[in-house]
């Protein structure tokens, strides 16, 4: 009843499937979850390459853990890719849980695309290519968007189901054990919304109040705290003592829902933004391979994330990025590393339009020249004050329409970023930048395939392993499409 025996023959060759059919147990061989299982009490009641299988799987075609065992069941691509027999009934769905939830707390939670890694090592294909693309993308998360009432309500239930001693306290905003997700309110009255949002964060501080008394484990510890931050990111007082109304501004870092703590704003461009991740990739351009993969809170910088994109990667290697890997601490992380920036530099914005940029002032040491030609020295905080020089100055109009005349402040890193602007007006920049960076839009595009667009679980880690699992799976197809075989060793035709 073997599925491979029977009816192997039905699986396309050059697929992922057959690859796994032949190869999973060196891909995955035991050993490599071996920790996972430290108490030496017997084997998993699944063996190792056949989750590893599964969750590659899953990962290939965007199933949820239920489908994915569904497909277990009655897939028979997936039995032969798995090794099981044509009448094995698969497993339950919570032990593909069980298992992440292992490897999440592992020293080695991306395992899975390690595994790949090595693959993608030893055949050599990308061995001596000295270049790596990065780029990222906006994931949405798995929840709704709650505004601040939302938040507080569901942060007070929360609380009061966590800590039963909660519910003696008399609160007065809304029937918490019902079944509403607001309160009784005129949502057309401003007034009423106030008295609302009043009534609701006097009844978070009664809440928090009353935990003082109680002995909390971690967890409760932690709903409390929630409770507190919600209480007062979206409010501020009112007109009157005592009253709260919903502030006239986002804080920074605002979480936007208390069911994932971690997802976040993304902003894609000033006007238009969502809530969720980003998943960020390097990528080796000449093959589209995925060198590294990260996923981050929606509202991390390109730049802050780039450094563990590339931390594995010796000196050397050419660094491809847009305008958002642009930063100056991100340019002094690779010249210290002995890497090269093809990066695309951000655009300069003069005082007066049309008039100088901070490249026509020059920096000899602590000393700025303007275009006029008059030298001041840098401050301490590295701003260069012109002041009254600028007092009938043939050039001012180009200059600034401050009064108090020019002043502008440098970054740290100037130098790096005035380098970068002119090596981007070089035929060179423009020639390896447009040859090789297009490479990493496709990756990306095969990364968000298949509903992966939109994350399945709540948290950033649970969700960075996922999209590693991803990124394994895509490079297993790309593999196979340069021609990946194994006669003793993996090696590409």
């Amino acid at each position: 009843m073997d599925a491979g025996a029977l009816v192997g023959h039905l699986v396309r060759p050059g697929t992922v499937y057959a690859l796994l059919a032949e190869h999973r147990h060196r891909l995955f061989p035991d050993d490599l979850f071996a920790d996972l299982f430290p108490s030496g009490r017997g084997r998993p009641s699944v063996p190792g390459e056949v989750i590893a299988t599964v969750m590659v799987l899953q990962a290939l075609e965007g199933r949820s853990d239920r489908d994915a065992i569904e497909a277990v069941r009655s897939d028979l691509r997936w039995k032969v890719a798995a090794g099981l027999r044509l009448d094995d009934m698969g497993f339950d769905p919570t032990v593909l849980v069980l298992w992440r939830n292992k490897l999440r707390k592992s020293d080695r939670p991306r395992r899975i695309f390690e595994a790949v890694q090595a693959v993608v090592a030893e055949t050599g294909v990308i061995k001596g290519k000295t270049r790596r693309v990065l780029d990222s993308t906006v994931l949405d998360d798995a929840v709704v968007r709650q505004d601040a009432i939302m938040q507080l309500v569901a942060q007070v239930r929360k609380v009061r189901r966590l800590i039963p001693e909660t519910r003696k306290v008399v609160l007065r905003a809304h029937d918490y054990d019902g079944p509403g997700a607001k309160p009784a309110c005129a949502w057309n009255d401003p007034a009423d919304i106030e008295r609302v949002v009043t009534e609701l964060v006097w009844d978070a501080v009664e809440l928090i109040v009353a935990c003082e008394t109680i002995e909390l484990t971690d967890e409760q510890a932690d709903a409390v705290g929630m409770l507190g931050l919600v209480a007062q990111q979206d409010v501020e007082p009112g007109d009157k003592d005592g009253t709260w109304r919903i502030a006239r501004r986002t804080v920074k870092d605002r979480m936007v829902s208390v069911h994932d703590p971690e997802s976040r704003h993304v902003h894609k461009t000033t006007s238009n933004y969502r809530d969720g991740f980003k998943g960020h990739i390097g990528v080796e351009p000449d093959t589209g391979l995925i060198t590294a993969t990260d996923l981050t809170a929606g509202n991390v910088g390109d730049a802050q994330a780039a450094p563990d994109l590339i931390a594995g990667e010796e000196a050397g290697i050419e660094v491809l990025g847009d305008s958002a890997y642009g930063a100056g601490e991100f340019r002094h992380h690779l010249d210290q590393r002995g890497m090269a920036a093809t990066i695309k530099p951000g655009p300069l914005r003069p005082a007066v339009e049309g008039g100088f940029t901070i490249d026509d002032f020059h920096i000899d040491a602590n000393q700025v020249t303007c275009p006029n030609g008059v030298t001041v020295t840098l401050s301490r905080k590295r701003t260069a004050t012109f002041g009254a020089k600028c007092r009938g100055c043939p050039v001012r109009t180009r200059c600034t329409k401050a009064a108090a005349g020019r002043s502008i402040s440098f970054h740290q890193h100037h130098h790096l970023l005035a380098a970068a602007r002119r090596q981007a007006d070089t035929d060179a920049f423009d020639e390896s930048y447009r040859q090789h960076r297009p490479m990493v839009e496709r990756s990306i595009a095969w990364m968000i395939r298949r509903g992966h667009r939109k994350v399945r679980y709540r948290g950033i880690e649970r969700n960075r392993i996922a999209w590693s699992q991803r990124a394994a799976a895509v490079n297993l197809q790309r593999l196979l499409a340069l021609g990946l075989h194994h006669d003793g060793t993996w090696r590409i035709a």
